[in-house]
């Protein structure tokens, strides 16, 4: 066994630097994937704002229309009364699947039989009790 003792530091060795080229690939596809993501969430904020500036200006340019022909408050109460529905039907439609929804649903199968904590089953076991007889009203009544 004294001619194996040097191989056993190289295996030590090798697993180690296998160990840590892992990590450095790991490491480095990780930080492109969320450099990538960065990117991604940036480009959707740019775009959200400019959204938002976009939805300003035509709110000005629909208030500026009404104040024409009307007052400049009319004006103004007219468009944000306007903008009110549009959130609010924007919201209906954000919700309309919301009454279709099942509760208790599990994505992706059925739900565990035993609660995360593994504790036992999730609800104690009913008795089993057998059925009442059926009790006739008209019958006849005895006292104890």
């Amino acid at each position: 066994m004294d001619r194996f003792d040097h191989l056993e530091h190289l295996d030590k060795h090798l697993v180690e630097e296998l160990a840590q080229v892992a990590r450095e690939t790991v490491r480095d596809e990780l930080r492109e994937q969320s450099r990538k993501r960065r990117r991604t969430a940036m480009l959707y904020a740019a775009s959200g704002a400019a959204a938002l500036y976009a939805g300003g200006a035509v709110a000005l340019a629909v208030g500026l229309a009404l104040a024409i022909g009307l007052p400049g408050w009319a004006a103004a109460l007219i468009t944000g009364a306007l903008l009110g529905v549009v959130a609010y039907a924007l919201r209906g439609a954000a919700h309309s699947d919301h009454g279709q929804h099942t509760p208790h649903r599990v994505l992706g199968g059925s739900p565990p039989g035993a609660p995360p904590s593994g504790l036992g089953m999730p609800y104690p076991p009913m008795p089993h009790t057998p059925p009442e007889p059926p009790v006739d009203p008209d019958g006849p009544h005895h006292r104890a």
